[in-house]
């Protein structure tokens, strides 16, 4: 089917969506913008009376606290930022409860650190508490929780939250809520010539990092994550829709066949929730360079990586750490675990398999990385 069936199949049969709002949305120039709140809210409800689950994905509770403190006090670096959350996150949910319950609807309030998602046993404590909320009916509201995180376990913006939770719980669609109204060939702001997408079919094969520029002024986000996460909902095999969460009725107006804001296609090879979750559930600790020959290996043959293969090892890092593995030409090719630390992986790189045991001894791996634990084509 082409990509508008596709469109129109999966608006019409999406049993669970996952819905991301950010600052620049939510929040103007006086603080967070009830009217914005009250349009959304009874949009997802909507859109729950027809029997979908959703989650929904927030920002905009540092900038929900910012507005409750900038008369008495001045906000400058990480904990003054994680101090605000606390002051803003009561304040947004209150917020989201009136409204939700105005039309009917149960919500609950879910905050999440990477470290959750990370360790498998949470991972399964945190899918199961979705599922029984989901169970019960209710909508999740998530926020990356900034007030305890540390910077090494955080999120870093709430698309990159959002599209790890598509694969907690099992999400048909991805809906980004944007201040602009889709997605543009280049940054709008810039470039007056800029012109509106309808449809990215190969999200893998773009350059992000030349179509994308700038930050919102209230966001840690931009096109750029956006875009980002929705690579990675392709990954998983579901379709992003990217649209303007300004414009009134604009969710509602979508499932009813509007054609607007960006559609961003699934990939046609899903990866296994497995393999996703070990690319993305930390930042990587290091890096490992490959010759042209491994990465053939690796991209063309679908082989696991030998320490033969190896050039340079960059970074710190301990056995089983998350590693991007790069191309001579400096380009990320995949993302996987180590079975080497870095200081073991530089005494045995360009190493052939034969010669491993005399310098590791008995316990040495044939694999620097195993292929069931390296993802290819990784969205960074």
């Amino acid at each position: 089917m082409d990509w508008e069936q596709e469109r129109e199949q999966v608006l019409n049969r999406a049993k669970c969506v996952v819905v991301k709002v950010g600052s620049a949305v939510l929040t103007s120039g006086l603080g967070v913008d009830l009217t914005v709140i009250k349009n959304l809210t009874r949009q997802l409800a909507q859109l729950h009376d027809r029997g979908t689950q959703v989650v929904l994905v927030s920002s905009g509770a540092v900038a929900a606290g910012r507005t409750v403190l900038k008369t008495c006090c001045e906000i400058k670096g990480v904990p003054d930022k994680q101090a605000a959350a606390a002051v803003g996150q009561g304040r947004l949910m209150h917020f989201y409860n009136e409204e939700f319950t105005a039309n009917g609807k149960m919500s609950a309030q879910v905050l999440l650190t990477r470290d959750d998602l990370k360790d498998r046993n949470r991972l399964l404590n945190a899918r199961n508490t979705f599922a029984s909320l989901l169970g019960w009916r209710a909508i999740p509201i998530v926020n990356a929780n900034d007030t305890v995180a540390t910077a090494e376990l955080a999120f870093t913006d709430n698309d990159n939250l959002a599209s790890l939770l598509l694969n907690v719980v099992n999400a048909d669609l991805y809906i980004n809520l944007t201040s602009a109204k889709g997605v543009y060939t280049s940054n709008p702001d810039g470039d007056p010539n800029a012109k509106p997408i309808e449809v990215i079919e190969d999200i893998q094969s773009l350059d992000l990092e030349v179509m994308c520029g700038g930050k919102t002024t209230v966001g840690t986000g931009g096109m750029l994550s956006k875009l980002t996460a929705a690579g990675r909902a392709a990954q998983l095999g579901v379709p992003t829709l990217i649209i303007s969460g300004l414009q009134k009725d604009a969710i509602v107006r979508a499932f009813s066949g509007e054609r607007m804001g960006t559609w961003v296609c699934p990939d046609t090879k899903k990866v296994s929730s497995r393999k996703f979750w070990l690319a993305y559930h930390s930042d990587p600790e290091g890096s490992v360079v490959v010759d042209a020959g491994a990465e053939k290996a690796l991209v063309e043959r679908g082989k696991s990586l030998l320490p033969a293969g190896i050039t340079r090892v960059e970074g710190v890092f301990s056995q089983g750490a998350l590693v991007r593995v790069v191309s001579e030409n400096d380009v990320v090719i995949g993302m996987g675990l180590t079975n080497y630390a870095s200081g073991d992986l530089k005494k045995v790189l360009r190493k052939h398999s034969d010669e491993l045991e005399a310098i590791m001894g008995a316990s040495c791996y044939t694999e620097a990385i195993h292929r069931d634990n390296l993802l290819m084509d990784a969205v960074v």
